[in-house]
């Protein structure tokens, strides 16, 4: 009779991890982590623009997946206050209203 209440529930929440930025390259670090319903952003970073990159004054993110879901963003955790991993808040906090995590010294720099 287990065997048969495992089955009927929906199958195992799993823990998505989805990097933003950050991979590979210097900047715009930000990560997703997705359990269930709930999103929170690890870092949201700024990088600063290649030497083909002319007129443009920074780089950031891609917040398209997050203004798609941002009923389901709980937060944003900042990890330090480097502005690869700070530089790109502003600019999200206009397109979501989401309470900003870290500590006392980071959130200062924030």
């Amino acid at each position: 009779m287990t065997e048969r209440r495992r089955t009927r529930r929906s199958a195992p929440r799993k823990l998505r991890v989805i990097p933003i930025g950050g991979l590979q390259e210097i900047g715009k670090n930000m990560t997703l982590l997705e359990y269930g319903e709930d999103i929170i952003v690890i870092d949201c970073g700024m990088a600063f623009p290649g030497e083909g990159m002319l007129g443009i004054d920074i780089v950031i993110p891609d917040f398209t997946y997050l203004v798609a879901n941002s009923a389901r963003v709980k937060g944003v955790f900042i990890t330090h206050a480097h502005e690869d991993h700070i530089g790109a808040i502003p600019y999200l906090l206009d397109r979501l209203n989401v309470p900003i995590y870290g500590t006392r010294l980071t959130l200062g720099f924030v």
